[in-house]
């Protein structure tokens, strides 16, 4: 899967929250066919992120694919990025409410789980890099492949995805070659903590989750801001300057080329799975 779609369907009921009662929810995305990441999906998760945070009885959050493709998310919504698609106000509102959500989960006083069921490419892997924990099933794909496509990688997405690699010179070479991992592969290099079979991803992110669960939630959430919440507040603080510098090099056009060839191709795509 390419690290951007063409959105068939809203947002609204696209995410739905499952409490259970160890104290922890499932924040499932069914945003059929591919959980394309538009405006009113980052929305929706900016929204659940801060209900659940809000509610006492909740401790963590494990994500998770509710679609019938082993899909987490095939990424960005390429409207959202292709100008002519667009509006810069309205990107810049995409790019604001993006950025707060990943900001928000990166330090959230949760404990987060990613459960990653088949691709996750961009959008979906940023989400997946803000977790504390990550755990894939064996088949699928994992990475940031913007530069595949003619764009770079987000600042911010880019350190955290080098910063979590065991091999910071082959986290920054896969990301120059705009490559997609495997899910050993990506588990090789330290992006993953865990590849399992699709059918054990639940139970296998439920475990890590009551591991999570069995330290103190105020300490661990202390240490997860001294490493954490400095580079948060420099990503935050850098909303503005970045939809910027993101709405200009959209707007040029070669790029605005190449993001309409993607949408021609992924619309007859669309086209020819219809037949």
């Amino acid at each position: 899967w390419r690290s951007m779609a063409l959105a068939a369907t809203g947002a609204s009921g696209a995410v739905r929250i499952e409490r259970h009662p160890q104290g922890f929810a499932i924040l499932w995305l069914g945003s059929e066919p591919v959980n394309s990441m538009t405006l009113d999906l980052w929305r929706s998760l900016l929204d659940a992120l801060t209900t659940l945070e809000k509610d006492p009885v909740v401790r963590g959050v494990v994500f998770a694919s509710a679609l019938r493709k082993d899909i987490f998310t095939a990424g960005n919504d390429i409207k959202e990025l292709h100008a002519p698609s667009t509006s810069e106000a309205r990107y810049r509102e995409f790019w604001r409410t993006q950025t707060t959500f990943l900001c928000r989960l990166l330090r959230s006083p949760l404990a987060t789980v990613c459960a990653i069921r088949g691709a996750c490419p961009a959008g979906g892997c940023a989400v997946a890099l803000c977790c504390d924990y990550r755990v894939q099933s064996d088949t699928g794909t994992f990475g940031l492949n913007e530069v595949a496509l003619g764009i770079p990688v987000p600042k911010f997405w880019a350190r955290r995805f080098v910063a979590c690699a065991n091999d910071p010179a082959r986290a920054d070479l896969t990301l120059q070659l705009g490559k997609l991992l495997a899910p050993r592969e990506a588990h090789a290099l330290g992006l993953l903590d865990e590849v399992v079979p699709a059918a054990a991803l639940i139970p296998a992110a439920t475990r890590a989750m009551e591991g999570f669960l069995k330290t103190p939630d105020g300490a661990r959430h202390a240490t997860k801001v001294n490493v954490r919440g400095e580079f948060s507040a420099a990503w935050e603080a850098y909303i503005e300057e970045e939809a910027s510098g993101g709405w200009a090099m959209l707007s040029t056009p070669e790029v605005e080329a190449t993001l309409g060839k993607v949408i021609e191709r992924l619309s007859g795509n669309k086209r020819r799975a219809k037949l």
